[in-house]
């Protein structure tokens, strides 16, 4: 049996070879993950602005709209009653022409899809057809921009109060499987299926109407106070009854889902392994159950994150909290096509950012992924 050796130029170009096989391994792999994502994006956006525009149906409501409005228009002015009919059909027929090339309905509907599509994911968002911003702006960006911070505050607190505490509890049940903590928690996890906006319905009856201790609605008092102290004191109040109706209607289920998954990396044979050698139970825990959980707890927490941007369309209405989830449901029924747009693309960028970006954290947390393996 004979043994090649390999002269140390020559290890030096083997180990070369690996290395750019390597990089054209890792840049073959991103090149087509953005490709791919951004065929994505494109694709949801476009359906989301042939269904938000109901395949060309709010464009009859909107002509039908630019005519009542033309219409009442020049029957309010007195001179219009001194014309004869034909030169006043004329006139109004003019004027609604001109309002629908304006607003581009006289376009194909295909061409302005494509056109808002181009517009959208250039990130050109454009201005608003019916809703405007509390400084009077019709354009999308401000708009969004304008509600952005109530969402954040409401949504940020919520979710992620309920994303560490269901990690803890979890943890707590796992531990002691079939307490009897173990088994209320699973009792109660089918309360998750009622929306959050209906547990705030109660919420709002319980505590504002009855026991009169909790506004009803809003981001703060009318007329807002004054005071840094008394300003901040009147917000937390106002984000109490809609922070715990979001929590309270998915923290059962989540919980119970967590320790789920704790349990099932608790009882693999390496944990058993673990705890014959000795080691501490919280040792085990860490390096045993949570790290191998990893991946799953750092997608979990990083859809939350972009999550946040949506807001909570239903609850913020109930609670006429001023954030992107009631802006979106107002732009819904008001057939505001920018603004359902504008929410939908940010929302689709940071999505497919985080998907990409959480290819190479599972590199980082797990020794088992390989990055364009």
């Amino acid at each position: 049996m004979s043994v090649v050796a390999h002269t140390p130029s020559e290890n030096l170009e083997v180990k070369k070879a690996k290395r750019e096989s390597t990089f054209l391994r890792v840049f073959r792999y991103i090149a087509v993950r953005l490709i791919t994502l951004f065929i994505t994006v494109v694709i949801g956006i476009y359906l989301t602005i042939v269904i938000a525009n109901m395949g060309g149906y709010v464009d009859q409501i909107m002509k039908g709209e630019i005519r009542d409005r033309v219409t009442q228009a020049f029957i309010a002015n007195p001179s219009f009653q001194q014309m004869e009919t034909d030169v006043r059909k004329n006139l109004i027929q003019e004027k609604i022409a001109l309002e629908e090339e304006r607003q581009g309905l006289n376009t194909p509907i295909a061409i302005r899809n494509f056109k808002f599509l181009s517009n959208a994911l250039t990130l050109n968002l454009g201005r608003a057809k019916n809703m405007t911003s509390d400084s009077g702006s019709k354009q999308v960006r401000l708009i969004i921009l304008e509600r952005l911070p109530a969402t954040l505050l409401l949504m940020g607190t919520s979710q992620l109060f309920l994303f560490f505490s269901s990690i803890f509890i979890a943890l707590s049940l796992s531990r002691h499987y079939g307490n009897f903590w173990d088994k209320f928690v699973i009792a109660l996890s089918p309360t998750s299926a009622v929306p959050p906006w209906f547990y705030g319905i109660f919420l709002i009856l319980i505590f504002a109407s009855a026991l009169k201790i909790l506004p009803f609605g809003g981001m703060v008092s009318s007329p807002p106070p004054q005071n840094t102290f008394d300003y901040a004191m009147s917000v937390l109040q106002h984000l109490v009854l809609p922070g715990v109706s979001l929590i309270v209607s998915s923290f059962f289920i989540s919980v119970y889902n967590y320790r789920t998954f704790f349990l099932i990396y608790s009882s693999e044979d390496y944990v058993d392994m673990a705890k014959a050698k000795g080691l501490p139970a919280r040792d085990i825990e860490r390096t045993y159950i949570l790290r191998p959980t990893l991946p799953n707890i750092i997608t979990n927490f990083s859809l939350l994150i972009i999550t946040l941007w949506t807001g909570a369309l239903f609850t913020e209405s109930v609670f006429l909290w001023p954030g992107l989830g009631r802006t979106l449901f107002q732009a819904i029924g008001l057939y505001d096509l920018p603004i359902i747009v504008g929410s939908t693309i940010i929302y689709a960028y940071l999505l497919a950012f985080t998907v990409f970006l959480l290819d190479f954290v599972y590199v980082l947390v797990d020794p088992r992924v390989k990055i364009g393996k």
